[in-house]
C-alpha cells in the first residue's frame, strides 16, 4: 500500500522508469555460470575479480545472503549460491538445490576451504551437515560460520540457545 501511494504521488517519468526497470529484470538478469548468483553478466563481477581468493569458497542459501556477507567486508573469497536448503517436509531434497554443481565445483581440486554459511536454523544446519558429509571424501577443508551474540546484544535478553552457542563457540582473545 505504501508503494502504491508513493507511486501515485511520484512524477510520471519516475513511475515509467521504475516500470521499465522491473520489466527488464526478467530479461537482463541471469544466474552466474560459476556461482549461481544473480548478475547481468556471466561470470559475475565477483567471480571475475582477481583480488578475490579463488581457493576460498563461501556457500550461501540465496543471493541476499551473499550480499549480506559481502557487505561485511570480512570475506575475500568467492561464493556459491545453493538456491535454498534441504527441507524434506517441504519435499526439497538434494536434487532441488545445487548440491551436485557444488560437488562438481569442489571436485575440480582448486579449493583450499569451503565455508558453509547457511542460516543457523534447522534447515540450514541440516544442509550444512549434508554438504559436509558429501564433501568429506573430496579432501577439502570444510568450515561452518560461527554462532553467537549480535554486536550490541544484551545477554539478559538473548535466547538460551544463542547464549549457549556463544559460550560453546568462544574464541581465544589475541
Amino acid at each position: 500500500m505504501r508503494l502504491a501511494f508513493h507511486l501515485l504521488g511520484a512524477p510520471e517519468a519516475h513511475v515509467r522508469e521504475l516500470a521499465e526497470a522491473i520489466a527488464r529484470l526478467r530479461t537482463e538478469i541471469v544466474l552466474c555460470e560459476e556461482c549461481f548468483d544473480l548478475t547481468d553478466t556471466s561470470p559475475c563481477a565477483i567471480c571475475r575479480d582477481p583480488k578475490r581468493d579463488p581457493a576460498l569458497l563461501c556457500v550461501v542459501e540465496e543471493p541476499a545472503d551473499r550480499a549480506a556477507i559481502d557487505r561485511s567486508q570480512r570475506f575475500a573469497g568467492r561464493f556459491f549460491v545453493l538456491g535454498g536448503t534441504l527441507s524434506p517436509i517441504d519435499g526439497i531434497g538434494p536434487e532441488e538445490i545445487r548440491i551436485a554443481p557444488l560437488e562438481a565445483r569442489v571436485a575440480r581440486g582448486d579449493l583450499r576451504e569451503v565455508v558453509l554459511a547457511t542460516n543457523p536454523d534447522a534447515e540450514g544446519d541440516a544442509t550444512a551437515h549434508y554438504i559436509h558429509e558429501r564433501l568429506r571424501p573430496l579432501g577439502v577443508r570444510v568450515t561452518r560460520i560461527a554462532y553467537g551474540m549480535p554486536l550490541g546484544g544484551d545477554l539478559e535478553y538473548a535466547d538460551h540457545v544463542t547464549v549457549g552457542l556463544s559460550v560453546a563457540h568462544r574464541r581465544v582473545m589475541d
